[in-house]
């Protein structure tokens, strides 16, 4: 399977949550937004984290390569990040225009992104990197316990 296959599945879960908290506040039902939004940004967050403490680390041990892609991706997740945090802000003020500008910018950032992920960097790190000694540390970081 992959030991990058648990991202690709979370990709999934990421982007179904962006789609249902975008549609709730462009609907102007913010109450629904807002616990939506929460829980998007969370998981976002959630994903970013696993990838950047525990795939990238891996990966440039692996491969020496510490100014190639991972960089890309990490800098590519601080402007993902400020999007999110300007959502954030627009979705408190209930400010339709601004929430949807963020996220239509945010949504084309994260299918570019994802992009580069799913068929350059987790192909990589699969053939770079033992599924065994990651796979359940990285499983772990996607879903922590309630």
């Amino acid at each position: 399977m992959g030991l990058t296959s648990c991202l690709l599945r979370h990709h999934k879960r990421c982007d179904d949550l962006f789609a249902d908290a975008e549609g709730a506040c462009a609907d102007g039902d913010w109450e629904a937004g807002s616990r939506l939004f929460l829980a998007m940004d969370a998981e976002i967050e959630r994903h970013f984290k696993g990838e950047e403490e525990i795939l990238f680390p891996a990966f440039e041990a692996a491969t020496g390569m510490r100014f190639g892609p991972t960089e890309v991706m990490r800098d590519e997740h601080r402007q993902m990040r400020a999007l999110l945090a300007a959502m954030k802000q627009a979705q408190e003020r209930q400010d339709g225009d601004a929430f949807g500008g963020h996220a239509d910018t945010l949504l084309v950032m994260m299918q570019q992104h994802n992009m580069k992920e799913e068929n350059i960097l987790y192909p990589m790190c699969d053939r770079a990197l033992d599924e065994n000694a990651l796979g359940e540390s990285l499983q772990a970081s996607l879903h922590p316990v309630a």
